[in-house]
């Protein structure tokens, strides 16, 4: 197994460890532990990267994924940061063929905010789009009045 990965250094199929697919999972712990090691040396190497040279009003930084980053965009941003969680069922989640896989979906990288944060919007996913529309319409209304 490789220790330290980054599809960049590995030569890996960028767009297809994006997906869902067997081939993701056959080097998701891997890109884990390459994430894990980044952030110790550098607990805001992630963040500066979603941000670097960024200049419209709003950002949407998506896939946080741990109370460290959360922590990083509020210390360097303040109160203009919106933390949204998008949640969905256990059921729906298998419905989009969702597998838990021990070591991976109970690691701080798959649930690492699940505790720890009041997210300021919560947003429910489970395939109503009508339901998820008007949730999403509501931020965007939110968000258009604090410009």
């Amino acid at each position: 197994a490789l220790t330290l990965l980054s599809p960049q250094e590995h030569g890996l199929d960028f767009e297809r460890l994006l997906d869902a697919s067997a081939y993701k999972e056959t080097f998701r712990q891997d890109m884990i532990r390459w994430g894990e090691e980044k952030r110790r040396a550098d607990p805001g190497f992630f963040c500066r990267a979603a941000v670097e040279g960024a200049v419209h009003p709003v950002w949407v930084v998506s896939d946080t994924r741990r109370l460290s980053d959360v922590e990083w965009f509020r210390d360097v941003y303040g109160d203009v940061v919106q933390t949204v969680r998008v949640v969905a069922a256990e059921e729906t989640r298998k419905r989009r063929n969702w597998v838990f896989v021990t070591g991976v979906d109970d690691a701080e990288s798959e649930c690492g905010l699940d505790q720890g944060v009041a997210f300021d919007w919560v947003i429910t996913n489970d395939g109503d789009e009508l339901a998820l529309g008007e949730q999403l319409e509501v931020l965007l209304q939110s968000l258009h009045k604090s410009l």
